[in-house]
């Protein structure tokens, strides 16, 4: 600067309102705070928990300053600013891309949900007043997945199953659906539901999501399909001849869900309640047809009928014999 200049700029500050001290040393060095800059692209980043996220940055510095040191911090006290790469939080995960010149770029990886803060570029250089701190910084926040689903629905029902985040994820992601831990290969889309028209009761499970590329899975969420009994099947034990005394078992099979409620009934009469109906001696009053009927809030069915017929010893020796061949020699 030459001393011409300076002389008039001395006249002008003679002539002008009183200015601070520093704005005038500023202008006398040649330095302004329109030299000094970052910028952060983008400035907000939603990301994935235990996903890597890079938060690209450029920087400008005053001409005939040396760059000593660049470092990313999360807080903001002036010269104890902490250096995360010095950092054991951050340490092993924090990667710079950038240089002394321009590029401020840093990578950081396997981030978790503690990892929600704002982050700044600060540089150091060999002048005291050569410290600058980018403001405001870039605001990383990074969210889990949950499943949002209704808990119970209806067979034949259409359900929307949703993969929620905290945040719009920044980079655009593909979803995959998962149920029973098991992927559902045909749901990979980038949109972040699931739809299951005329649901089944094949469906029910339970149901999880991702984002392709990534590790991380959301927790699993139960879907519960409510259905109406299926026809109920007795099974009688013991199965052949039943003979006066004996103890017989029946037992009605339905499946249904919610869980159904089991009658017994004989000759239009119930007898009885409970998947297993019991006769301990049986005797001959206790012959005729039986059925069960299965029902819960959804529906109901009855059995086919089963008939017991029960015998006296007298009339099995009788049977015997009549069906026994004598034969003459």
């Amino acid at each position: 600067m030459s001393f011409n200049t300076i002389y008039v700029m001395l006249m002008w500050v003679r002539m002008a309102p009183p200015l601070p001290l520093i704005f005038f040393l500023l202008m006398i060095h040649g330095v302004s705070s329109d030299d000094w800059g970052v910028s952060y692209s983008p400035s907000h980043i939603c990301a994935l928990k235990d996903s890597t996220v890079i938060m690209r940055c450029t920087y400008t510095y005053p001409t005939g300053y040396k760059i000593e040191k660049v470092f990313w911090t999360e807080t903001l006290k002036g010269d104890e600013s902490l250096d995360l790469s010095e950092d054991p939080e951050y340490s092993q995960r924090l990667q710079y891309l950038g240089d002394k010149q321009q590029n401020c770029t840093v990578r950081l990886s396997h981030v978790t949900l503690k990892d929600s803060h704002m982050y700044y570029f600060r540089i150091i250089t060999d002048k005291p007043d050569g410290k600058y701190t980018g403001k405001p910084g870039v605001t990383l926040t990074v969210t889990d997945l949950q499943v949002e689903s209704p808990e119970r629905v209806t067979e034949g029902d259409s359900v929307n199953l949703r993969c929620k985040s905290s945040c719009a994820l920044t980079d655009r992601a593909t979803f995959i659906w998962y149920r029973n831990s098991q992927p559902l290969t045909e749901r990979r889309d980038r949109n972040n539901e699931l739809l299951l028209q005329s649901v089944r009761r094949e469906d029910s499970g339970r149901y999880s999501c991702a984002v392709d590329g990534h590790t991380h899975i959301s927790p699993a969420v139960q879907l519960n399909v409510m259905y109406p009994p299926v026809k109920p099947v007795i099974s009688i034990s013991p199965s052949g001849v039943i003979v006066e005394g004996d103890s017989v078992t029946l037992n009605c099979i339905s499946d249904s869900n919610p869980p159904a409620e089991i009658s017994w009934i004989k000759g239009g009469t119930i007898v009885g309640s409970g998947r297993i109906y019991n006769i301990s001696k049986i005797s001959s009053n206790d012959s005729g047809e039986y059925k069960c009927k299965s029902i819960n809030e959804h529906g109901e069915k009855y059995s086919d009928a089963v008939t017991l017929n029960v015998m006296c010893e007298l009339m099995i020796v009788y049977t015997l014999f009549k069906n026994f061949k004598f034969i003459i020699v």
